[in-house]
């Protein structure tokens, strides 16, 4: 007993420390400055307009393409971005509500990268705040504050596309129970104003009453009750295509599957000064210049800098995590599990998430990579740990998706201790002319883009018209967007399909395809909606699943939807969701896709194979393959 009263001791003297520090707020949180203090009321309201206007259509890829190849040595862009992560199109977005010249190219597709593969949280990080208090670290505190209240803009700028989730941490002993109820009590704290909603305890039955599936013993021990609190939750790659989307509403030129091959450099003074760019589906190669050249690849970033300095010292260091699909019954709708220190001190979580229960995750050195795998034994690996807590039998074969990501964990290249690698952003000019933004997590994806902008304006001496205003600005489909917006579809729209015969039938729009609609497009719901009751393409895609044949004629008009790949991963969640529902749904929105873009039927033949072995790299129990423990 005395060492369990010595930890509780402690715990509860921090506790007081930290919410003196909290409420005098002089030394730990200083006043932040939001759009809101900065005077720039007028230019928010002129930006919300024109990005929320029901009728704004997104300029096509050839005008945007054209705007690249327009930005030449005597009239160059203000700022190239390179890479359409969540961090890119921040950063593309904020300069362009700056009034800057922007340009934008992805190797790939909007959020192809680490930005599609997240675990889905929007989070201040719990794990942060337990350092920061037991290692008394400021560093850590001040990240736990600035995520908390990211937290709450990300959530509040695309409400369509971000909520709160509860979140239940299972206790096992009455330590437990004091210990997570005081820590996530200092976690509401630390949010302040920021807060979604206050945490609580509940007792064994009420527990077992919200989460039905949860174990009331497990090895060795007995449950004790929970402890309940909130963080948010996302839809990542929309949430990121809905960031390309409204910048390129706002102005910038962005264009995907168009990469960097080389940059252009001022012969005397070396600085770089824009790019040659190839366009990946034409094959055409052009030059557009700009004053600074942002660099925001992710994982890729060390391949960027190289370009500008083969001799650029790494400063990524890769991480990989695994999370894995499984059926909806594995978790109810609405509640979360989080266990914050397995048997083996890692981090386990379930969630609802689409109609689909994701589980994670793995933390573990990785090579990068542009299509990352799990390792068999990783998928076991998190089977396993959630086994322990639950009364379900967890089968391999209910694995109906697995992926991974690539965490671009950073190092500062200009920091005498290479040692330390950091989970915040790192912001630095190593080669004139291009700055990197790299690190950081998706919470904080904002404030990252507004430092990269503060930096690039430095860089190239810019003139911004007004400071950043991205803290109060809705995303597209998200300004007027209310809960109940979906019965609008459900009551004025009916879904009108084509049977194999060719015979036209009208359907209802049910709730969940009028729900899914809603909560994908926001206020642009009904544009989906009047394309599958006026053009006939209102069957759903996959048995199961709400995605309709509309989406797909929508995504290619107006999201920038490329290839199949971008459909089923990025504009859908299909291939996150259940692998094999995604390839049976392929011939179908390849057919859209083709005669939305003119494909012929050997362009048909390549989407088709790209995507089958896009699929292959997602592990689900269809297409897993076991060698020795691992997938070769």
């Amino acid at each position: 007993m005395s060492a369990t009263a010595t930890r509780l001791r402690r715990v509860a003297a921090v506790a007081t420390a930290v919410a003196v520090t909290a409420c005098g707020g002089a030394v730990l949180l200083p006043p932040s400055v939001s759009s809101n203090d900065r005077g720039v009321g007028p230019v928010v309201e002129s930006m919300r307009r024109t990005i929320s206007d029901p009728n704004a259509i997104v300029p096509s890829r050839s005008v945007q393409e054209s705007t690249l190849i327009g930005a030449s040595s005597t009239s160059p862009l203000d700022i190239l971005v390179v890479g359409g992560g969540a961090t890119g199109c921040g950063v593309a977005l904020d300069a362009a509500t700056r009034g800057l010249r922007v340009g934008l190219v992805e190797r790939e597709d909007f959020s192809s990268g680490t930005s599609s593969r997240s675990t889905k949280l929007i989070h201040g990080g719990v794990r942060y705040l337990e350092k920061a208090v037991f290692n008394v670290d400021y560093g850590q505190l001040k990240l736990v504050f600035h995520a908390l209240e990211e937290r709450k803009q990300v959530i509040e700028n695309a409400p369509h596309l971000c909520h709160a989730l509860p979140c239940m941490t299972p206790c096992f002993n009455w330590f437990e129970v004091v210990y997570y109820w005081m820590g996530l009590k200092m976690y509401d704290l630390v949010a302040g104003r920021h807060i979604l909603h206050l945490s609580r305890y509940y007792s064994v039955q009420e527990s077992i009453e919200l989460f039905p599936t949860l174990a009331r013993k497990g090895k060795d021990k007995s449950l004790r009750g929970t402890v309940v609190y909130n963080d948010g939750q996302m839809n990542d790659s929309r949430l990121n295509v809905g960031l390309a989307c409204s910048a390129a509403l706002a102005g910038a030129a962005v264009l995907n599957h168009a990469e960097v091959v080389s940059f252009l450099k001022d012969e005397g003074s070396e600085r770089i000064i824009g790019a040659k760019i190839r366009d990946n589906l034409s094959g055409q190669e052009f030059e557009t210049y700009a004053e600074v050249v942002v660099n925001a690849a992710g994982p890729f970033c060390d391949s960027v800098r190289k370009m500008a300095n083969k001799d650029a010292q790494p400063m990524i260091c890769p991480s990989s995590g695994v999370h894995v699909v499984l059926p909806d019954y594995y978790s109810p709708e609405g509640m979360g599990l989080i266990v914050p220190k397995t048997k083996d001190g890692r981090v386990v979580f379930m969630l609802p998430w689409l109609g689909r229960t994701v589980a994670g995750t793995t933390d573990s050195n990785t090579s990068i990579t542009a299509l990352p795998e799990p390792h068999e034994d990783e998928i076991q690996f998190i089977l396993d740990a959630i086994c322990d807590y639950l009364n379900v039998k967890v089968r391999r074969t209910d694995v109906l998706s697995a992926w991974s990501g690539i965490r671009p964990l950073a190092m500062d290249p200009t920091a005498k201790n290479t040692e330390s690698i950091s989970r915040d952003h790192v912001v630095c000019e190593d080669f004139p002319g291009l700055v990197t933004i790299t690190g950081g997590k998706w919470t904080t994806y904002r404030s990252m883009a507004e430092d990269a902008v503060n930096a690039a304006i430095k860089s190239g001496k810019l003139s911004p018209r007004n400071e950043c205003i991205t803290g109060n600005l809705r995303l597209v489909g998200g300004d007027g967007w209310e809960s109940s917006s979906f019965t609008v579809l459900a009551q004025q729209y009916i879904r009108m399909k084509k049977t194999h015969g060719g015979k036209v039938v009208p359907g209802v729009m049910d709730t969940a395809s009028a729900k899914h609609l809603s909560h994908a497009y926001g206020t642009l719901a009904e544009r989906v909606a009047t394309i599958a009751q006026n053009e006939t393409l209102g069957k759903r895609l996959a048995h199961g699943y709400p995605y309709l044949e509309a989406e797909v004629a929508y995504c290619a008009r107006n999201e920038y939807c490329e290839s199949a790949i971008d459909f089923i991963a990025r504009r859908s969640r299909l291939a996150f969701l259940d692998t094999d529902a995604a390839g049976r749904a392929l011939p179908r929105i390849i057919e859209i896709l083709a005669k939305e873009h003119n494909w012929d039927r050997s362009r048909r033949k390549q989407e088709m194979q790209k995507a089958r072995e896009f699929l292959e790299t997602f592990k689900s129990s269809k297409n897993a393959q076991f060698h020795d423990g691992k997938h070769q």
